[in-house]
């Protein structure tokens, strides 16, 4: 790098709050390091977790906090550590100075960042865009790690998804339907309906129209469901009860409506439910896990077998990331939605 700045532009909060509290960020700029990989970030994925992040829901790991977690980018400097560079494990992972990458990493909305060789970090296949890996990576390991490990989804099964036509849904809908199973979803229109559809949906309900319950009994002829997969929270919650079959399994994952309210463990005996609250890292919490996980996501993407929805890229300004986080809770996306840091 030539003549490298001694800050860079970053956006996120230094304080909770609503989305008024997402501003520009002026950051040292990392450089080179002994143990890390300089990253020039290409493209940021916007989550729900990032709106919990910066509510406070969710704990701040530190402020200031540029507010992503997910992201693609371009290798600009290796560690500067002989010994690292000779390592084996580091030659295994295959990082070169200009190689694309994708990262999960707190923090990371920004023009540079700088993330240990040893994190989850991993270079991309060249067949895959950076900002298709950016809206991949994330919502694929957590529908992936969950068709795989919340519940082990296998053909016959009948598989239940609210908000089918989101990022998350459409990628669970695609897994589920190459495991063999029957898909059901919920969303909200007749577009979104079409295009769950078209991603491996077999049922779709109109939630603001039809009795969701009611329509599950009929499709199952009043069976109910193997799994749901919800993400929605609080106010899913207990329908999730009625819908499931006796000895299935609930994975509650998300909180867009609010967090999931106490209940009595007895309710869980009335059909021997299995209930999980995943996080989809604690599902590989080491190197090997994460980077199989990883790799699983690069190929079914790379041989088309997973399709990447992007709603769309948004401006790398406080405005751009507000909006993108109304959008995103406000019910107003389909797929992925990213923020475009730098060009490719």
């Amino acid at each position: 790098m030539s003549s490298p700045a001694t800050t860079i532009k970053a956006v996120g909060i230094t304080k909770n709050g609503g989305v008024e509290v997402i501003e520009n960020l002026s950051l040292p700029f990392p450089g080179a390091q002994p143990d890390k990989l300089l990253v020039k970030i290409l493209y940021a994925g916007v989550n729900f977790h990032d709106t919990y992040v910066r509510s406070g829901l969710y704990p701040t790991p530190f402020f200031p906090y540029p507010i992503a977690r997910e992201a693609s980018g371009i290798v600009v400097e290796l560690p500067t550590d002989e010994a690292i560079l000779n390592n084996p494990d580091f030659k295994k992972r295959g990082f070169k100075k200009g190689c694309t990458v994708a990262l999960d990493s707190e923090g990371i909305l920004a023009e540079y960042t700088a993330v240990p060789w040893n994190a989850n970090i991993l270079p991309v296949p060249d067949n895959v865009p950076a900002n298709v890996v950016a809206a991949a990576l994330g919502q694929t390991m957590t529908a992936l790690t969950q068709v795989t490990e919340a519940y082990n989804v296998k053909r016959g099964d009948t598989v239940f998804i609210h908000t089918i036509a989101g990022g998350t849904g459409l990628i669970h809908a695609q897994l589920a339907k190459l495991r063999g199973a029957t898909v059901i979803g919920t969303t909200s229109t007749i577009e979104k309906a079409e295009l769950a559809k078209a991603h491996g949906a077999d049922h779709v309900i109109l939630y603001k129209e039809e009795d969701t319950v009611e329509r599950v009994a009929q499709i199952t002829n009043g069976r109910g469901v193997n799994v749901i997969y919800d993400g929605v929270g609080k106010d899913t919650f207990d329908s999730d009860f009625q819908m499931i079959a006796r000895k299935g399994t609930i994975v509650s994952f998300g909180n867009a409506s609010g967090k999931v309210e106490p209940f009595p463990l007895a309710k869980l005996a009335e059909k021997n439910v299995r209930l999980l609250r995943p996080i989809y890292t604690n599902w590989m919490e080491t190197q090997d896990e994460w980077d199989a996980y990883a790799r699983e996501v690069y190929r079914l993407v790379s041989n088309d077998e997973v399709k990447i929805n992007i709603h769309g890229e948004y401006p790398f300004t406080p405005e751009g990331v507000r909006q993108a986080q109304l959008d995103l809770v406000g019910g107003r996306t389909t797929g992925k939605v990213l923020i475009k840091v730098a060009d490719d």
